[in-house]
């Protein structure tokens, strides 16, 4: 959708959190508090939705000549019950200071690993926003990228939690070896958490890199209800955030169109509600 860039015109969230990370191409992002941001090419935008916002997600065309391939994923983390009606924010964690490391084995095999969320070893990413499940130690949140040459190995460090849940999806390449099974491109696997995830990549000739998405939690141990695009505890929670839209518009929509992009030349940045700017990699109080 949209009239001059394709995407997601404005449309509201309650009750959880998207968190867009993008690998390839980019994302202008315009919301019902005044904020805008332009964010891709390896960054990821964490929104705490909590009572209520309204946002747009346009993807610019800046290459007039080519393709402008945009490929993410935009993940839902809930909000425990307590959380689900906080003030929307969001954070940037942009590509330049999230931690990632390359390790390189005798055959000349690259193995990356790029932490969002949740430390490993030395790599400590930037902090979610304060009111997420996963600012919580406790809930043992973690979100990496792994990037396997043909044939490369890692081994994931276990889980802290003994109830947390570890999935990972493989979505790239020839596919993955995890212990003695073989994981095809693309599946999603759920693994023992509780020891260290071996991971090697399948060595197939002219398929590229293996890469896979690995997710984990501590689950909230909550009812949830969902509908669209509202997340809460029970189906009264539904509906009242449904008659809440439509009474409030979630604070209404300060844009003259619903689709607003930032023009051909605006390069990544974000504007907070409270008028805080950042350029990408450079925070400031402007």
């Amino acid at each position: 959708h949209g009239a001059e860039v394709p995407g997601f015109p404005q449309h509201p969230h309650r009750g959880f959190e998207p968190v867009t990370f993008v690998r390839r191409g980019l994302i202008d992002h315009s919301d019902s508090l005044g904020a805008a941001a332009r964010f891709g090419r390896g960054d990821t935008q964490w929104l705490t939705a909590g009572a209520g916002v309204v946002h747009s997600e346009m993807f610019p065309l800046l290459d007039r000549d080519g393709p402008n391939p945009l490929e993410l994923f935009q993940i839902w983390l809930n909000l425990p019950a307590q959380d689900k009606l906080v003030d929307p924010y969001f954070t940037m964690l942009w590509a330049e200071d999230v931690p990632r490391r390359t390790t390189t084995d005798d055959a000349g095999r690259d193995a990356t690993l790029t932490v969002i969320a949740g430390a490993v070893d030395d790599l400590v990413p930037p902090p979610p926003p304060p009111s997420s499940w996963a600012a919580r130690p406790e809930a043992d949140v973690a979100v990496w990228h792994v990037t396997l040459d043909p044939g490369a190995s890692l081994d994931l460090p276990p889980a802290a939690g003994a109830d947390t849940v570890r999935t990972l999806y493989v979505f790239a390449g020839p596919g993955l070896h995890v212990d003695d099974e073989v994981v095809a491109s693309p599946t999603a696997v759920v693994v023992e958490p509780s020891r260290p995830t071996p991971l090697r990549a399948g060595d197939a000739e002219g398929h590229g890199a293996v890469e896979v998405l690995v997710l984990q939690g501590r689950p909230i141990g909550e009812p949830v209800a969902q509908y669209g695009p509202f997340v809460m505890n029970t189906r009264a929670e539904i509906e009242q955030a449904f008659d809440d839209y439509r009474r409030t518009g979630f604070g209404g929509w300060p844009w003259t169109v619903d689709d607003p992009n930032h023009g051909p030349s605006r390069g990544r940045f974000a504007r907070h509600a409270d008028g805080r700017e950042e350029e990408a990699g450079v925070r400031s109080d402007r």
